[in-house]
């Protein structure tokens, strides 16, 4: 009989031991459970990257509990730890109440009841002051994957009390049409703020897009895949999660736009 699922996603990277720790941790707590990582080379202490990858997987890991950690203010008495169960599928997301599970509580149809789980029944004592991924989120997601309650974990939290994330926006004056990178991924591509429907607005002749960052402005086309363009050539897609981005064929937007997330950039018809 298939035991439940995981995901575990985080920033911790993969050249020390945590990802490994944390295996440990739930393996002990629900030996049946089997982890999915999703992935832990989230961009250090940046929720939103990993708050969107967290959105964009979820269709496709048919998980019982979503673990995610991506917590630069772990340990601060003003951070919560939190556990939620969502409304539609019915999941349980575990993590910091910073943003990182917003996103992807709101896809499946919003929170239903939340929890703290900082002084829950099962984490592991002593709490390390820095590592809450191994001492309170890991084995809480292990007991709910067990068959554990919210109730058996943590203590009730209003929904209205979680910290919902703030996507940034694009927007569109003169014909120009302001957006913001919000990811770069390992190809250096970048997913942006910009709707499909406000790059239509621009009215590009013949597919021709012009993009201009901080440091360098560049002639792009519109195209489905990166073969559209020649190798080296700039591509303004549709990216695998539905985000308007930018790529190189071949190459890096992110080294020819000298661009990162939260960077601002201008794109217009020419």
């Amino acid at each position: 009989m298939t035991g439940p699922l995981i995901s575990f996603l985080s920033d911790y990277g993969v050249q020390d031991e945590f990802v490994g720790v944390c295996h440990g941790v739930i393996a002990a707590r629900c030996p049946r459970a089997r982890v999915i990582d999703l992935t832990h080379c989230i961009p250090r202490h940046d929720v939103l990257a990993g708050a969107l990858t967290l959105r964009g997987a979820l269709e496709y890991v048919p998980a019982d509990v979503h673990l995610a950690v991506v917590d630069p203010d772990v340990g601060a008495s003003t951070r919560r730890a939190v556990a939620i169960r969502t409304v539609e599928p019915a999941l349980m997301l575990v993590g910091p109440d910073n943003g990182l599970l917003s996103l992807a509580a709101e896809k499946l149809g919003g929170a239903e009841q939340a929890v703290e789980i900082s002084g829950s029944r099962e984490r592991l004592l002593p709490v390390s002051g820095t590592f809450h991924g191994r001492d309170i989120f890991a084995p809480v997601a292990a007991a709910l994957a067990d068959g554990a309650s919210l109730q058996d974990v943590g203590e009730p939290l209003t929904l209205g009390a979680l910290t919902r994330l703030q996507v940034p926006e694009s927007n569109t004056q003169a014909g120009v049409l302001r957006t913001r990178v919000l990811v770069v991924d390992g190809f250096g591509n970048l997913a942006t703020s910009a709707t499909g429907e406000q790059v239509d607005a621009l009215s590009p002749q013949r597919g021709a897009i012009m993009v201009r960052s901080s440091s360098a402005e560049h002639h792009g086309s519109l195209g489905r895949v990166f073969a559209d363009v020649p190798a080296g050539a700039l591509l303004l897609y549709r990216d695998a999660q539905g985000m308007m981005a930018l790529a190189v064929n071949r190459g890096s937007a992110a080294e020819l736009l000298a661009a990162g997330p939260g960077d601002e950039l201008l794109l217009w018809a020419p």
